[in-house]
């Protein structure tokens, strides 16, 4: 009989301590941040922010699509016009095309390329920062107490009427 009040005590307190223990979760920015430079999408797992995970990974599969698309076409260009200007001049474009406009598709395919791979930059460091501020933001309590007041107001010393804004937080 002792046994077991001993073990009802520990079993107690062992779940006690176990509750108090969830309550209050910390989530490591820094770790957040490293989680999704390695993983894009890690740091939102760690945060617990799974619906982001399909926007970043639609974010760099789209940048690294065109990137790879307007590659492709800046290569085929400008192979088409060195090869004019060695003196080839039968290609799939004759009569499609001019030099002179073989030369403003190659530029305009260069550009769409460096703007691709900025996106791509950009849709990658975006998902650092989010991962770092949502674990910034993790234990952030709102209230549901929130409210604003407008109340009429008389000043007897002044003569004087008007609004009162009242912000509870």
């Amino acid at each position: 009989m002792l046994i077991s009040k001993y073990l009802f005590l520990i079993l107690i307190i062992s779940y006690s301590t176990s509750i108090q223990g969830q309550e209050y979760i910390n989530k490591n920015p820094k770790k957040a941040a490293i989680y999704s430079s390695i993983i894009p999408g890690a740091g939102q797992i760690y945060t617990k922010k799974y619906w982001k995970i399909p926007i970043i990974y639609a974010g760099l599969a789209t940048s690294a699509y065109y990137i790879n698309h307007n590659h492709e076409s800046y290569k085929t260009y400008k192979q088409t016009y060195l090869n004019r200007l060695d003196g080839i001049l039968i290609d799939e474009y004759t009569g499609v095309y001019t030099d002179s406009e073989l030369v403003t598709l190659t530029e305009y395919y260069r550009r769409n390329t460096e703007i691709s791979a900025l996106l791509f930059t950009l849709t990658y460091v975006l998902n650092i920062v989010d991962a770092s501020v949502n674990a910034h933001l993790f234990n952030y309590n709102v209230s549901e107490d929130i409210s604003m007041e407008i109340k009429p107001v008389y000043f007897s010393r002044d003569n004087i009427s008007g609004l009162s804004l009242a912000i509870k937080l």
